[in-house]
């Protein structure tokens, strides 16, 4: 198969930060600087506007791959007006991801502790020759323009050498990515008015976040931006996490929460290393800066000005540990679960400037993070379809046992019984018909904490959010009687760490716990889904402590000698391959529906003409479970909506 490997740089009076690569590429402004590629192993060849366009590249049929693959696709197709195939683009960014490896061409090689490591000077480049001085013009200067050249032909060969040293993306894959490419394109539809008037609520919502900061801590941090925060942080984290604090500057080690450390004490799965209080503090010095007004504002940026569409919200493989897509920019991931009920009334109020409280909410922070999904909305003459999968990760789990007592699970579920409530019939001793309302939200939080692991403070962090509060011997009691009632679960648990640690101590032979395959290879540790797809932990050791590897998610200081490294746990084990496998059948949903427009973890939102025909096709495929997923009971909730929501 020819490969043509390729990397533009480029120069626009269009802000690519914020106006994002679809409106940058195809904003009247933007032209190309120079186009460096090769074929295959060849030597690196570039082309600059002015020069014949080499016609090996136009008539290229094979498949072309970049880094980011998006920005080179759409500039060919908008700018240079070269329309290849959708299909013959392959991202090494994506491959790098499924790889569970960073997505950054520079973090890559960081990653690898190779010499494969970006040039920082191109940053520099950029802003000194792709973007327009004070005056409006942009530089032209031969010396740096040569440079220039340079530095993106480095990136091809840099790129080139980092694919070439991973496992390519298989054909499943491939295909799951030009899904998410055509969901890019399609966008989905915003309400810009609503969006701008959310912007003009900033200053309440703000000061309405400092205030829960004040709360959380007693009073003793009135502000995120205080230097304070970062001594109360630091005085009640656990070791692990104080470690991922530590920064160099000049030599001298120091402690720091500025943005990527606030990411990686987020992304710390022990809430013994991260306390929940802690936890929330940490969130609201995110907020603070990505508040809900700053969603709606980065949601009126994106939007193209002539259809009001969001496109490229998806990143493919964007969770590296387990493949789920994540977004950017528009960042649905991330969008708070709990809606308005008068989202109509609330859009209103907003759009014509009334008062929002306390009529649609005790604070303006809670208004507008209700409006946040309703904010999606379809074109006119159409609907949104949203269909979500019934506790998908309660059904895969045991399913993934493969065992007698998980059987027995999947069997509630086979009956359409409320495990929540078969849960508390359980731990009380009641009949599944005489379990009371609380008694089911104590078997709605058992089932949501215990399922990986999880033992008292997963059980008291979950219950902190559905309103259940227990003394510790009680919630002691909770989690035994789940374990009790879930036979499958301890001895799963167990047989996964004792595969992954038997496959650490016998380099290049398989060890099966479940439906699931674990093999080190002498570098990576690897484990098989019952989908085919592999994901791994990167550059795994077998350490007193146990198991850790360099978690991708992670970014390690600028001067430090090794990426950071997380430990591998079996509730960690567990939850990976779980998320994993949920997120296969929601790809093999995605290839068999048309016009989605958003796909959020468990949940698939389509725009369409035929809302009820759609909905019952919706519920069609995501009922029937793939062929590697025989015998896992799936059940699907959908509705029609005018404003997303949930």
């Amino acid at each position: 198969m020819s490969i043509l490997w390729i990397d533009f740089e480029t120069r626009s009076r269009c802000d690519l930060p914020s106006k994002g690569v679809y409106n940058y590429a195809q904003d009247a402004s933007t032209d190309v600087l120079c186009m460096s590629y090769a074929f295959n192993d060849e030597d690196v060849l570039t082309w600059v506007p002015g020069e014949t366009f080499p016609a090996r590249v136009r008539r290229h049929t094979g498949q072309i791959r970049a880094h980011n693959a998006a920005f080179e696709r759409l500039i060919f197709w908008y700018v240079l007006q070269i329309n290849f195939e959708l299909e013959q683009f392959y991202c090494t960014a994506a491959q790098a991801r499924a790889n569970c490896a960073p997505g950054s061409l520079e973090d890559v090689g960081r990653f690898a502790s190779a010499n494969m490591r970006k040039d920082h000077r191109g940053a520099q480049l950029i802003r000194l020759l792709s973007i327009p001085q004070a005056n409006g013009q942009f530089r032209e200067d031969p010396v740096l323009m040569q440079e220039m050249i340079d530095y993106c032909e480095a990136d091809v060969r840099a790129m080139r050498a980092v694919s070439q040293a991973m496992r390519d993306l298989s054909a499943d894959e491939l295909a799951d990515y030009h899904v998410n490419e055509r969901i890019n394109d399609r966008g989905v539809l915003v309400d810009v008015a609503l969006a701008k008037a959310a912007m003009r609520y900033a200053e309440a919502e703000l000061i309405e976040i400092e205030d829960v900061v004040a709360e959380v801590t007693d009073g003793e941090i009135t502000s995120v931006r205080s230097p304070k925060m970062r001594e109360w942080v630091l005085a009640r984290v656990g070791e692990e996490a104080k470690k991922l604090m530590i920064v160099y500057k000049d030599g001298e080690a120091k402690y720091s929460i500025d943005k990527t450390i606030r990411a990686n004490l987020l992304a710390m799965e022990d809430s013994d290393e991260v306390p929940p209080n802690v936890e929330e503090v940490i969130q609201c010095a995110d907020d603070l800066w990505a508040s809900s007004v700053a969603k709606f504002s980065r949601m009126a940026a994106l939007a193209d000005d002539e259809d009001s569409r969001v496109r490229g919200a998806f990143v493919f493989a964007g969770g590296s540990a387990t493949g789920r897509a994540s977004s950017f920019g528009l960042q649905v991931h991330n969008f708070a679960r709990k809606c308005s009920d008068e989202p109509d009334a609330v859009c209103m109020a907003m759009v014509r400037g009334h008062e929002i409280v306390p009529k649609y909410g005790k604070r303006v922070t809670d208004v507008l993070k209700g409006m946040l999904r309703p904010a999606i909305i379809p074109a006119r003459g159409k609907q949104l379809v949203v269909a979500d999968w019934s506790a998908i990760e309660a059904r895969v789990t045991p399913w993934l046992s493969n065992c007698a007592a998980g059987d027995a699970k999947l069997h509630i579920f086979a009956k359409g019984e409320d495990v929540y409530k078969v849960n508390a019939a359980a731990t009380f001793h009641t009949s599944y018909d005489e379990v009371t309302k609380d008694q089911r939200q104590i078997g709605k939080v058992q089932e949501l904490a215990c399922g990986f692991a999880g033992g008292v403070g997963a059980f008291a962090a979950m219950g902190r959010i559905y309103g259940v509060h227990l003394p510790e011997s009680d919630a002691r009691r909770m989690v035994d009687a789940w374990r009790r009632a879930n036979a499958w679960a301890v001895p799963y648990w167990q047989a996964l760490e004792t595969a992954y640690t038997r496959a650490m101590r016998n380099k290049g032979h398989e060890f099966s716990a479940g439906r699931v395959a674990y093999l080190f290879d002498g570098q990576h540790l690897w484990y098989a889904l019952p989908s085919g797809r592999v994901l791994c932990y990167p550059y795994a050791r077998l350490e007193s402590e146990g198991v850790t590897y360099a978690k991708a998610a992670w970014k390690p200081a600028a001067d430090a000698k090794e990426w950071p490294r997380a430990r591998l746990w079996k509730g960690l084990a567990c939850e990976n391959i779980t998320q994993a496998t949920a997120n296969d059948i929601l790809r093999h949903a995605l290839r068999q529906l048309d016009d989605v427009v958003l796909h959020v973890h468990d949940e698939i939102v389509v725009e369409t003409d035929r809302p009820e025909a759609m909905r019952e096709r919706m519920e069609q495929v995501m009922c029937t479970p793939p062929q590697w997923a025989h015998g896992l009971p799936l059940a699907v909730e959908g509705s029609v909506m005018q404003r997303y929501g949930k």
